[in-house]
């Protein structure tokens, strides 16, 4: 099989992505996860059941699961059924079910019942992967581990010519050349909720974008 070739950034990636960073710090000063949390632990099984939902859905249900599952120990020990009913309205709710007592499991089993503050480590545990694994480094440990590439950071590395991939590892490896370290955690949250809020999919709200005048997006179309 071939080698795949090494990604190389848009031409003026580096720079937009300089801009992009600064005046996002400025629209957006406070970035922060939309899935309730008060722990690591907490962060991750929100964030695996999130997949195919979406977080305002989540936080309607993660109060009841972990009232009843407070921790790994006691989730790894539930009734699958139970946690089934429990979880029901997240969408996919069986293989989800599986996945975070699996999750609970392997904690317990190999991390004496703590989050691993590691993304080696951290992508062992079931339903968790390198988004997962920014995601709740970045968000409960502040640990820059890499950056987060979710359906929105996808489609905005493509508008704002950050990273010309479709895979979702070979964009974050983009997005890591083209944002320094210290800003990867920060500029993570703060891409998916102006994908979130402003440049939607279906329709981006290109009149109130701060970064409409250097996306080449909008560049091309006008």
């Amino acid at each position: 099989m071939a080698r795949t070739p090494p990604s190389r950034l848009p031409r003026g990636a580096k720079l937009r992505a300089a801009s992009i960073d600064e005046r996002l710090a400025v629209s957006i000063p406070n970035p922060v996860v939309e899935l309730d949390h008060t722990s690591a632990w907490q962060l991750l099984v929100a964030t695996i059941l999130a997949a195919q939902s979406t977080d305002k859905m989540i936080n309607t249900i993660t109060p009841e699961l972990f009232r009843r599952w407070p921790e790994p120990r006691d989730l790894a020990r539930a009734d699958l059924a139970d946690v089934e009913e429990v979880i029901k309205s997240s969408g996919f709710f069986r293989q989800k079910a599986k996945t975070i007592v699996a999750a609970a499991t392997k904690i317990i089993g190999d991390f004496d019942g703590e989050v691993p503050p590691d993304i080696d480590a951290l992508v062992t545990v079931p339903g968790v992967g390198r988004k997962t694994a920014n995601v709740v480094l970045g968000a409960a440990y502040r640990i820059a581990s890499g950056m987060v590439v979710d359906t929105h950071v996808t489609r905005l590395s493509a508008r704002l010519g950050l990273s010309n991939e479709t895979d979702p590892e070979r964009i974050e490896v983009d997005l890591m050349k083209a944002f320094p370290r210290a800003s990867w955690i920060d500029v993570s949250h703060r891409l998916i909720l102006h994908g979130r809020y402003v440049c939607k999919a279906k329709s981006p709200d290109c009149g109130a974008c701060t970064l409409a005048d250097l996306c080449p997006s909008v560049l091309r179309d006008a």
